[in-house]
C-alpha cells in the first residue's frame, strides 16, 4: 500500500497517509494565497481515517465562499501549515504536498479559482533558474 508521511519545518507534527490520494489540487482562492504567502497552495485529499497526525498543532476557522467552515491546521511552535478540512466534505482532510517527504509521484489533477490567479504565479520561459541557492546580491 502506498505511504506518504510528512512533517512540518521543526519535526514538531508528523504524519502518515495510507493510499492514494482522491485527488491533488492546487487553489488559488484569496485565502489560499495569503495562507501560502504565494499565489496557491496544493494539496492532496485522503479520507481522514487514512492519515495518522502527531504533534502540538493549532486551528484557524473561516466561512468560505460556498457558505462552509473551512479550518486550516498548522504547527503550534513553526506555523507550516500541515493540512486543511472543509464541512463540505466532512470525511477528507487535505495536507499540504510541501509537508510531505516525497511526493515525487503525485500529479496536480485540478486547479480550482484559476479566475483568482494572479499573472505572475507562473513560471515563464526565460526566467533564471537556479539548481540551488544563487551566488546573488542587490546591486547598490
Amino acid at each position: 500500500m502506498t505511504r506518504y508521511t510528512g512533517k512540518c519545518l521543526c519535526g514538531e507534527v508528523t504524519y502518515v497517509a495510507e493510499g492514494p490520494p482522491v485527488v491533488v489540487a492546487q487553489c488559488h482562492c484569496d485565502a489560499c494565497k495569503r495562507l501560502s504567502g504565494t499565489g496557491h497552495t496544493v494539496g492532496a485529499m485522503f479520507a481522514s481515517n487514512a492519515v495518522t497526525l502527531r504533534g502540538s498543532m493549532r486551528e484557524f476557522s473561516y466561512v468560505s465562499d460556498k457558505g462552509t467552515q473551512v479550518t486550516k491546521v498548522s504547527c503550534a511552535t513553526c506555523a507550516s501549515p500541515i493540512y486543511g478540512k472543509n464541512t463540505g466534505t466532512p470525511d477528507h482532510l487535505t495536507l499540504t504536498l510541501g509537508s510531505m517527504d516525497d511526493a515525487s509521484d503525485l500529479e496536480i489533477g485540478v486547479v480550482i479559482y484559476t479566475r483568482d490567479r494572479p499573472h505572475w504565479d507562473q513560471l515563464q520561459e526565460g526566467v533564471a533558474r537556479f539548481a540551488t541557492q544563487p551566488d546573488w546580491k542587490p546591486a547598490g
